[in-house]
């Protein structure tokens, strides 16, 4: 036996070793505030908590005064008054605004008179404004706004309230009551949200900081501890410290904050970006709740943990509540800093069959209280609502949806060129490479760095030769030193953020070192923006340059929350409190403004679109471009959030989002890699990234099979390209996600409710659970309930055409699914498009023939489907250069309609029929039947007929034979099942054009 002394040496070495191979895997909590650190939320929690604790003794003291209450055109207005001191009858003056829109939604509007009017006094001599900021609405709202023209009062209110209905036909009604203020939405009758139901409501008031001496100590009373002054807490009125940093807070103490009630909902989604389920913990602690809000507040969050509601990246103050049936929803208006409480309530009577309700509580640190109420009552109309207010998913080029290949970072202009050429050498299909940070010349933006990437533009055109792009990341930290044109002009102009005297730029740390930020609220900077991004001052940079603006929370190293600090001043006068989770926003939107007109002489004529991936995001972000899920770790439990995670971006209005293919931290065992890439093939955004510490994991650095299944994963997303493309275009023009939730696709299935590990791509009937648990080879795939007075729908296997059915409940099925392979299903009734032909970029794809898929229910025999094409790169598809065909099986057969007849103008028909003659090549080449009925068994032909043609088209005679009458003859094939599994057919090579009518008789 070893002496004692040496196991103990062994065990301490042991010990060492591990905690040095092992990283650390957690976030550094310290870096960010907990709501006990955070004044406002701590003060909003206590009065929360005041309120529970006097129970029915609980008077809001806030109350409509109905001497002020007027209604026009659509608008309530009038002036909510709150109590500050009962005995002297003391009240604070809060203008009220309630719009009723055409579209059917409600927006509530309070501010602060006093404030409103300026009539306050900034504290430390400060220059900022005096109002309640507004800003973030020039930035978010995009339309929607159209007042409603048959809003009216009814007459027959209880006492004490306000009635206005609204809506379509007037099914809407919003009830305020007046004292204590009150306000309650209802659709056809029954009340869907609630304002003020607990008594919350809470805008602090401005007032003016008291200086009071400190309490005299007699004599004898030195070593006795001071008595704490009578009245509410003020330690964070005036100033607060964290991380070092001191917030002089100017106005003094201004939250808002409101509690919304939805009555009978048990489930709440959305208010993105946090790592944990769908459906939304409740946070008052307890087995499997959360005992912190979720907060939501814009920064730099590395190594984030997993089902936590800490704030990462992005911030979208949306919430959506649902039950069987019913949908509604709030949107809150304000970029400062938030924080939401969530709980679950039952009904207290025994015999209520009614579902618990859901009772949220949200404070903002400033700001107007801004809330926008949509009462549904689906999911696919109150995501077009929120579209319409927002704005839609912006439609990006095509290659944007195709895969992307990055890390932290390829090296040297060769180093790019070569992993180039070795994906092609494995027929690794990829469009677009990716660029971060040390490409730079000594981390100067709009440089690169003369040793490493000498040749960038002989570097981009070789890309450009293989039809593929070049990302380079480009942030909103600017170098500060000399000698560099970016910093010089920054300077010149005065277009940096100013610190909080406003006496010069805000300094802090990132990437370069000592930086300044650049302040995209101000009109010139976007103007000057637009100058940097043309080729003769971004030299080295081509046609085929795109950007990706990360870090533009903003990221300040070492800032409070990993940020910059609150006092910091934007153009405007607008404090960055008030505006910081609409930063990134503002930041991307210079950017996409500059990438549009780069190409243009003038400078002011979009030409192409542009492709922005962004870090940091608010509501609007999805007209801009694509956001990702930051710094995930390369673990099993990461690939299974990323799931929830981007379902949660995609109802919440920005559906372009993606996590970091195999993890950005630490090194993916060869397994995880397959199946994060069969994961990220469904991803709308799908990026494979890694830190610049990992080892290389190119698809073609990986040992066979799993290379092999990795591959099969990205031509998978490549034959599909067709349908993600049209699910985009439904996005930008319906509002709807692109890949789409239970509960959302299958509004009436409650167990669907809190199913977020599988998904449908778009109105395609894929629906894909990916593998997310190591050494799985198998996956249940929940098959929604029977909707009522139908029959359960089947599903088909994707691959082998196994038959799945479902059941009047609802139903789990095994789906066996070893590495190479993607549990991915086929609901009957659909119709999707794909381009079968392997390529090794989409730019390649785009004079391939397609096949169309149709999936039937034999005892149905019917199904439809969608396609949508354009030029994939240009405005043009605007004016009228596109397709949208809609496929359509029923009576044994199948024809195309124009789905495009909205606009009958002449210049739009000519750009149409011109864009329809450039593709008239492009053909479907295949037709693929899946459940076919066993009478088709012995046919071998189906009759072909072609809208403004009379006889065959194209080049291949041998499979056609023509009749008098204008149709033909193509070969048909039918193929036995068997085994569980569908029997199929196949026609070959129709030959029909894509983009104009025709039928196929069966």
């Amino acid at each position: 036996m070893a002496p004692r002394s040496e196991w103990a040496t062994f065990t301490l070495f042991l010990v060492c070793f591990i905690a040095f191979i092992v990283p650390n895997l957690s976030v550094k909590h310290g870096d960010f505030k907990t709501c006990d650190q955070s004044g406002f939320c701590k003060r909003n929690r206590a009065y929360a908590k005041e309120a529970a604790e006097k129970g029915r003794d609980w008077i809001s003291p806030y109350a409509l005064d109905e001497s002020t209450l007027k209604f026009n055109d659509g608008f309530l207005t009038g002036t909510v008054l709150k109590t500050i001191n009962e005995t002297s009858g003391e009240t604070v003056r809060l203008p009220l605004t309630v719009a009723f829109l055409e579209s059917g939604v409600a927006r509530l509007t309070l501010d602060e008179e006093k404030r409103q009017k300026g009539d306050i006094q900034l504290r430390h001599d400060s220059k900022v404004r005096k109002e309640r900021s507004d800003e973030v609405q020039k930035w978010v709202i995009a339309g929607g706004l159209q007042k409603s023209s048959s809003a009216a009062i009814s007459k027959d209110a209880p006492a004490g309230t306000t009635r206005v209905l609204y809506g379509p036909a007037g099914k809407h009604e919003a009830l305020i009551q007046h004292r204590p203020f009150r306000a309650e939405f209802k659709r056809d009758g029954e009340t869907q949200i609630v304002f003020n139901d607990g008594g919350l409501m809470n805008m602090e008031h401005w007032r003016p900081k008291i200086e009071r001496p400190p309490p005299e100590k007699k004599e004898g009373e030195e070593n006795k501890e001071a008595e704490q002054p009578q009245g509410p807490d003020e330690s964070t009125w005036w100033d607060e410290s964290f991380h070092g940093n001191t917030d002089s807070k100017p106005r003094g103490p201004e939250s808002v904050a409101m509690d919304i009630t939805f009555p009978g909902y048990e489930h709440v989604y959305g208010i993105p970006e946090h790592s944990g389920p769908l459906s939304l913990k409740e946070t008052t602690g307890g087995d499997g709740k959360h005992s912190e809000p979720y907060r939501l507040y814009n920064t730099d969050v590395a190594e984030y943990e997993l089902d936590s509601p800490m704030t990462l990246y992005g911030s979208i103050p949306f919430m959506q509540a649902h039950k069987r049936s019913s949908t509604c929803g709030v949107f809150w208006l304000n970029a400062a800093e938030t924080w939401v409480d969530i709980r679950k309530e039952s009904s207290k009577n025994p015999l209520s069959k009614q579902a618990a309700s859901t009772k949220s509580h949200w404070f903002f640190e400033s700001g107007l209280m801004d809330i926008f109420v949509f009462l549904g009552p689906t999911p696919q109309e109150m995501s077009q609502q929120y579209a319409e207010l927002t704005g839609y998913t912006q439609l990006p080029q095509e290659f944007a949806i195709a895969h992307h290949q990055c890390r932290w970072n390829y090296v040297s202009d060769e180093d790019v060129r070569d992993v180039d050429r070795k994906m092609d050498r494995y027929d690794a299909p990829y469009d677009v490479i990716w660029l971060d940070i040390e490409y730079l010349d000594d981390k100067k933006y709009f440089t690169w760095d003369p040793l490493t990437f000498g040749d960038s533009i002989g570097m981009q055109q070789q890309l450009d030769d293989h039809g593929r792009k070049l990302v380079a990341i480009i942030d909103p930290h600017i170098k500060r030193t000399d000698n560099y044109f970016v910093m010089d002009e920054l300077k010149s102009k005065d277009l940096a953020v100013k610190n909080k005297e406003i006496s010069g730029p805000f300094e802090g740390q990132c990437w370069p070192g000592a930086s300044y930020w650049v302040d995209t609220f101000n009109p010139a900077t976007h103007a000057w923006w637009k100058t940097l991004h043309k080729y003769d001052r971004w030299v080295g940079s081509a046609k085929n340059t795109f950007l990706w603006n990360d870090m533009n929370e903003p990221s300040v190293f070492g800032g409070p929350d990993m940020t910059m600090p609150k006092d910091m001043v934007h153009h405007g006068g607008w404090e960055h409190r008030d505006v910081h989770n609409v930063n990134g926003l503002t930041y991307i939107n210079a950017s996409f403004g500059a990438l549009q007109v780069r190409d243009d002489p003038k400078g002011k004529t979009p030409t192409t679109r542009p492709f922005i991936l962004t870090r940091s995001f608010y509501a609007g972000s999805q007209r801009l471009g694509a956001m990702w899920t930051g710094d995930n770790q390369a673990r099993w439990d990461h690939l299974a959030a990323s799931i929830p995670m981007v379902l949660q971006n995609g109802i919440s209005g920005f559906p372009f989002a993606g996590a970091d293919v195999g993890g950005f931290f630490w090194n993916p065992s060869h397994e995880l890699l397959v199946r994060w890439y069969q994961a990220g093939a469904f991803y709308p955004f799908f990026r494979a990234h890694a830190h610049i510490d990992t080892r290389r994991r190119e698809p073609y650095m990986i040992p066979e099979p799993e290379r092999s299944h990795m591959i099969e994963a990205l031509r998978l997303r490549y034959a599909l390209l067709p349908a993600w493309y049209t699910a985009f275009h439904t996005a930008s023009t319906k509002g709807h996600p692109i890949v789409r939730p239970m509960w959302w696709s299958h509004p009436n299935d409650p167990t669907g409710f809190s199913l977020d590990d599988q998904m449908y791509l778009g109105d395609t009937g894929l629906l894909v659970r990916p593998i997310v648990d190591e050494g799985a080879t198998s996956a249940n795939i929940y098959l929604p309930a029977a909707e009522e007075g139908q029959k359960p729908a089947l599903y088909y296997d994707y691959f082998d055409y196994s038959v799945h059915a479902s059941s009047a409940t609802g139903k789990n099925v095994k789906v066996d699914a070893d590495l190479s392979k993607i549990p991915l299903l086929m609901k009957a009734g659909h119709i999707f498009p794909r381009r079968d032909r392997p390529r090794r970029s989409s730019a390649l794809m785009k004079n391939d023939p397609f096949t169309l898929v149709i999936v039937i229910d034999p005892e149905i025999g019917s199904a439809e489907g969608s396609l949508y094409l354009d030029d994939g790169e240009s405005y043009k598809y605007e004016s009228g250069a596109r397709v949208h065909r809609r496929f359509i099986f029923e009576n044994d057969g199948l024809r195309s309609e124009d789905l495009d007849i909205e606009d009958s103008s002449k210049s739009f028909k000519k750009a149409k029929e011109e864009y329809l003659t450039s593709i008239e090549h492009l053909t479907v080449e295949r037709v693929i039947l899946v459940g076919v009925p066993k009478s088709w068994k012995e046919k071998t032909s189906v009759t072909v007929s072609e809208e403004g043609a009379a006889g065959s088209r194209g080049k291949d005679e041998k499979q056609k034979v023509v009749s008098a009458e204008g149709t033909r003859s193509v070969g048909f094939t039918f193929v036995e099942g068997g085994n569980g599994k569908a029997d199929w057919g196949v026609v070959r090579n129709p030959d029909v054009a894509i983009g104009r009518g025709w039928r196929i008789n069966f």
